[in-house]
């Protein structure tokens, strides 16, 4: 299956650096038109809605409690168990010409269809001041994590590719988010929380290729930047390909049988784990050598030896 990973000659990756650079390009512009022109289907944790707590005698499927919400006038409603397997956390997007009141009673009835034990524990409004709250202070998170990540690679490495590892990183959010505008897939601050496990995904495969290449600038003299690159994305693809292999197990299985609640989640780390990898190679390393990396650039400065311009003694 890995045959063609045990070859010797490194496969010219950089050979389609400018084709791959196009597509990004596009790509990126087709997100950015959606998210002007589309905008994104903020869920309710950034628009504000009603929230009702429910009681049952005994343990209840969500699935069914969302049918029966469907049933009675009540679609795109979130549930989930709060806190036991008894209890349930339902929340309502705001509906003109009904009150609060009216909602919670109208989720009680269509409980009270599932389960005549069903009781209502709490019912309140949460405002959409609240959801602008949380959507400014998600936006800043992750604009906070990479800066972090600028300074980070730019001490460790060099700053040319601190900024193809940060532009790599911004290029898997925009994209995530445009495929998420274009669908019109909701977004909670589950799908925050999976924008900033691609940012930390995304960051771990760039930093390997990197340290790679700075090892390969040290060892090898006789080569150009681009076949510099090549050798480290081919030497570090089996670890590429083996670890999104095997994370894309996991996150398969959350996307097929994680539930209606999770959905978004397991979404945005498939398309996060897919253009991430992509990105290492064609964002992040086509960026550096755009901006011209060398390989006295990955050189330890010299420190110059006391005494060293004395001349010796005869």
């Amino acid at each position: 299956m890995f045959e063609i990973l045990k070859t010797k000659a490194p496969i010219r990756f950089m050979h389609y650096s400018k084709p791959a650079t196009v597509l990004s390009l596009v790509l990126i512009a087709l997100c950015f038109f959606s998210l002007f022109t589309r905008g994104l289907n903020w869920g309710l944790d950034f628009t504000g809605g009603t929230v009702v707590e429910v009681a049952f005698e005994q343990a209840v499927d969500l699935d069914r409690v969302r049918d029966r919400l469907d049933g009675a006038g009540l679609p795109g409603a979130t549930v989930q168990h709060f806190g036991t397997s008894r209890d349930l956390l339902i929340r309502l997007a705001p509906q003109e010409n009904v009150n609060v009141q009216q909602q919670g009673e109208s989720v009680l009835a269509a409980m009270q269809q599932v389960s005549p034990s069903a009781a209502m524990k709490r019912l309140e409004f949460v405002g959409p001041a609240i959801g602008a709250e949380l959507a400014e202070q998600g936006g800043l998170a992750i604009l906070v994590a990479l800066l972090c990540i600028l300074v980070y690679v730019g001490m460790r490495f060099e700053w040319r590719l601190a900024s193809g590892a940060v532009l790599s990183l911004a290029h898997d959010v925009v994209i995530t988010l445009g495929v998420f505008s274009w669908l019109q897939i909701e977004v909670d601050l589950t799908i925050v929380a999976a924008l900033l496990t691609v940012v930390g995904y995304s960051l771990n495969d760039t930093i390997v290729v990197f340290d790679r290449v700075r090892e390969n600038f040290r060892r090898v003299r006789d080569t150009t930047t681009a076949e510099v690159f090549d050798e480290a994305i081919t030497d570090t693809l089996s670890r590429t390909l083996i670890t999104s292999a095997t994370t894309l197990v996991v996150v398969v299985a959350l996307f097929l049988k994680g539930g209606a609640l999770i959905h978004g989640f397991a979404t945005a780390l498939l398309l996060g784990i897919g253009f991430g990898t992509y990105s290492s190679i064609y964002i992040a390393s086509a960026w550096a050598m755009l901006l011209g990396v060398q390989r006295e650039h990955m050189l330890p400065p010299q420190v110059e030896k006391e005494g060293a311009d004395q001349e010796p003694l005869p």
